[in-house]
């Protein structure tokens, strides 16, 4: 009871628009091939969660796995799903009620801008009708005005985007993967100021899976096993403003992404100083910016410097979206946040698809972020 998790097995669909498949096919390919990646088949599996904002029900892959009567949870909080997932298999492994545990999460959207309903996030009509609903308004919005809180100037959000388009060049598993200078992208068709085209991530498809287990396995099952160190969500509070927000407060409180990352080094007992590997919500360039100092990572305001500097780099101190992010990836919602957490594990274990971080990795950290206000953050450890 209450053990330590680690992961032992990790399976990708390639990320794309996904014309040629469906999302259950996705996910039954990444399941599987987590399963073989830990030596394991789908029967030892004794817990799965799933998760899917739009492409159908998870705990119907079981018709496509194999009907062992495996209890499986669906879980589903917008971008940061894959984080909630792997929480919840987590937490089910550490309370006794599973040994071995699957989650997986999957999505296919179609082009175009995200689109969602203002009734379903509790909001009325008006919200939607002054055109909030569509997200890249709400990023802009947040962009600017941190940007000019910070006095960070604005080319910051195209050196961000180019490093995730040069990291997303060379890994199979991204969907983006031409290379785009500074200038490219500053210069693309304006969405909403102060974002660009190319700094913003597009709907896509894609699934992820991974399978945990307890110490006592671990070291059978996988030869270099990726501890899951502590994992944190929050919702948001009182003064936060978040997606989908109907108003800003005068009395501006703590940002939710602030208080998971908080929550998760604290659990697993390190700073933030000690992530040697990290991926960040970047939805748009502009919140990769925002989430480096909201988890800690680096001081308000600068980000500027540490991203000229070269430190987020694939061979810089702290390399930022080795795999290119959203930004590369496109965004299958459900499939997001566990998509960090496989990068990250196959980079502490040398294995990384893409570009692989020098040096002997210790500590990784991910941090995804989902409407209407959720964070989840991981810390991994070998």
């Amino acid at each position: 009871m209450g053990g330590e998790v680690f992961v032992v097995g990790a399976g990708i669909h390639p990320f794309g628009r996904g014309e040629d498949t469906t999302g259950h096919r996705m996910a039954e390919h990444a399941v599987r091939e987590a399963l073989a990646d830990a030596h394991v088949t789908w029967a030892d599996i004794d817990y799965a969660v799933g998760g899917s904002n739009a492409a159908g029900k998870p705990d119907t892959l079981v018709g496509r796995l194999g009907l062992t009567g495996v209890p499986f949870v669906t879980v589903r909080n917008g971008c940061a799903t894959g984080g909630v997932g792997l929480l919840t298999a987590a937490s089910a492994i550490r309370a006794g009620e599973a040994t071995l545990a699957v989650v997986v999460g999957f999505d296919k959207h179609a082009r175009g801008a995200f689109a969602s309903s203002a009734a379903d996030y509790g909001l009325p009509s008006w919200y939607a009708e002054t055109g909030m609903m569509s997200t890249t308004q709400y990023f802009a919005l947040k962009t600017r005005r941190y940007l000019h809180e910070h006095s960070i100037p604005d080319e910051v959000l195209a050196a961000s985007a180019s490093r995730s388009f040069r990291n997303g060049s060379r890994h199979p598993m991204a969907w983006r993967r031409t290379a785009l200078s500074e200038a490219e992208i500053a210069g693309a068709a304006m969405v909403n100021p102060p974002l660009t085209r190319y700094m913003f991530c597009s709907p896509s498809a894609g699934a992820v899976a991974l399978v945990l287990c307890g110490a006592e396995r671990a070291a059978d099952l996988c030869d270099r096993p990726v501890r899951l160190a502590s994992a944190a969500m929050r919702s948001r509070g009182h003064g936060s403003f978040e997606v989908y927000s109907p108003s800003l407060s005068i009395d501006t409180g703590h940002n939710v992404t602030v208080d998971a990352a908080a929550a998760v080094f604290q659990r697993a007992g390190i700073s933030p100083g000690d992530v040697q590997v990290a991926q960040v919500q970047d939805t748009d360039s502009g919140s990769e910016v925002i989430h480096l100092a909201e988890t800690g990572l680096c001081e308000h305001g600068g980000q500027a410097e540490l991203i000229a500097s070269g430190a987020t780099e694939i061979d810089g101190r702290l390399p930022v979206n080795t795999d290119g992010g959203c930004i590369a990836s496109g965004e299958p919602i459900g499939a997001s946040g566990l998509r960090q957490v496989h990068e990250v594990v196959r980079q502490l274990q040398g294995r990384a698809p893409g570009g692989q971080v020098p040096g002997a990795l210790e500590v990784g950290f991910t941090q995804v972020y989902g409407a209407p206000g959720i964070s989840a953050c991981t810390v991994l450890t070998l």
